[in-house]
């Protein structure tokens, strides 16, 4: 296995810190999520407690409502609310030197009965999959626990979104945590993972929609222009973690970003995470949090 793909014991601390610090920062934004409170003054709150804790953000805090299951970051412009009714998916992620906590809740604006147990049911699943995780477990079968539970309360499970592992400066490795059945290989120990139950009213299927405000650099290549050249010094200090357009604009003018950020999209130097929406625009619920497989059992890092 890559060495990315797995935690050093050594850094164990690192990584229970990291997660300590997301559910923290969690738990303060969902008191956060009422109705009326605009989403990036949740999302700014979320990322000033998380420093206030002495943790620097993996990925920008994430605020995906009603259809949108993931990827909703507000540029520094944004007006939306939060309304009565809503759905909302609160998603974030703390890095102690690189070491990283991924979690999210979802949080329901209304009185809607089946909306209640629409997120019920992703954190059900998730509560169910926590009893089963340990060294050796066969990844199959924590998709099948997944889809079971969703659709034994009715709803179904997004099967193009799912779990992950995690590595240092990684938000995003192997292995993949289906939300459905599959066969697969066999968790090991010395892996953190990120398990996210995602369950939809809808047909189970999100596509890209809207406009990306959250980025990432994975490999670095030479750019010409001078403004795009500074904007890409300030790039580097994210370490390759996804960051957001919100970022940018506290630091250089709203043209400046822009201009940058449609260069190193043209130029490959950037990779684009758009908001993704259910297909059939069902609502959608998410539970999520980090794992550390080891060899004397498992630790839930950000409970």
């Amino acid at each position: 296995m890559p060495e990315e793909e797995k935690f050093r014991i050594e850094d164990i601390e690192k990584w229970k810190r990291a997660g300590r610090i997301g559910a923290e920062a969690r738990e303060y934004g969902k008191s956060l999520m009422k109705e009326g409170a605009a989403l990036a003054d949740i999302a700014e709150k979320i990322e000033a407690k998380v420093a206030q804790l002495g943790g620097t953000m993996a990925f920008p805090a994430q605020i995906s409502r009603n259809y949108l299951a993931a990827h909703y970051c507000p540029d520094i412009e944004d007006k939306t609310i939060l309304e009565n009714g809503d759905m909302a998916k609160l998603d974030l992620g703390v890095s102690i030197d690189g070491c990283i906590s991924d979690t999210a809740c979802t949080v329901y604006l209304g009185d809607d009965t089946a909306m209640k147990n629409l997120v019920e049911a992703s954190l059900a699943a998730l509560e169910n999959v926590s009893k089963m995780m340990r060294d050796g477990i066969e990844i199959g079968k924590i998709g099948t626990e997944i889809q079971r539970t969703i659709t034994s309360m009715g709803f179904s499970p997004i099967r193009n979104l799912s779990g992950h592992g995690l590595g240092k400066f990684s938000i995003h490795c192997d292995p993949s945590i289906p939300n459905f059945a599959t066969t697969s290989k066999n968790l090991l120990s010395n892996q953190a993972i990120a398990i996210e139950p995602f369950a939809t009213t809808g047909t189970g299927i999100v596509v890209d929609s809207g406009t990306a405000n959250v980025f990432s650099m994975p490999h670095k290549k030479p750019v010409r222009d001078a403004i795009t050249r500074k904007v890409l010094a300030q790039i580097e200090e994210y370490n390759g973690l996804p960051f957001a357009r919100r970022w940018l604009e506290k630091k250089f003018s709203r043209a400046e970003a822009a201009f940058a950020l449609r260069n190193l999209i043209k130029n490959d130097v950037l990779v684009e995470y758009p908001p993704l929406a259910e297909v059939s625009k069902g609502m959608v619920s998410q539970a999520e949090h980090t794992f550390l497989i080891i060899k004397d059992g498992v630790i839930i890092t950000t409970l």
